[in-house]
């Protein structure tokens, strides 16, 4: 049997408003899955609604209320809710309160995403403290990540 055990310091990095931990980056697993605290300041927009052509995703909501969207189909998660898209499936997230942070923690099936998070930390917020949606998008399509606009 073998057992990992998350790093005592493990890698933290900001990125546009949210706060990325890395709890398990996959090499326990040969990368099937990889596992990230992610932390919202209070009214955090979420990046640009999109779909994943090459992995799951997980939020497990830890604090505050966490607003999920699907096409047009919105869900107001709280702790304890878990919130799944599946590799196709059209969704972003957002911190619903402008008060208070949120707390998630998120799977990634493939562990790949996780340099996604890692390559944004690296991007210059602009003036009010938010990532260019552009240069979003140019890293989300380096991890097989598109934009997706819902229908009217």
């Amino acid at each position: 049997m073998t057992i990992s055990v998350s790093p005592e310091q493990p890698e933290t990095f900001d990125a546009g408003g949210a706060t990325f931990r890395v709890l398990d980056d996959g090499s326990s697993t040969s990368g099937r899955i990889g596992v990230i605290e992610c932390r919202l300041v209070p009214g955090w927009t979420g990046p640009p609604q999109h779909v994943h052509r090459e992995h799951d995703e997980t939020f497990f909501v830890l604090a505050g209320a966490v607003r999920f969207t699907s096409g047009t189909d919105s869900l107001l998660a709280s702790p304890g809710q878990i919130v799944t898209a599946p590799i196709g499936d059209p969704h972003t997230f957002a911190n619903a309160d402008d008060h208070a942070p949120a707390g998630l923690l998120c799977t990634f099936n493939p562990q790949r995403y996780i340099d996604y998070f890692r390559e944004l930390s690296q991007l210059a917020p602009g003036p009010d403290g938010r990532l260019d949606p552009a240069e979003v998008l140019a890293v989300m399509a380096r991890y097989a990540t598109e934009p997706y606009r819902p229908q009217p």
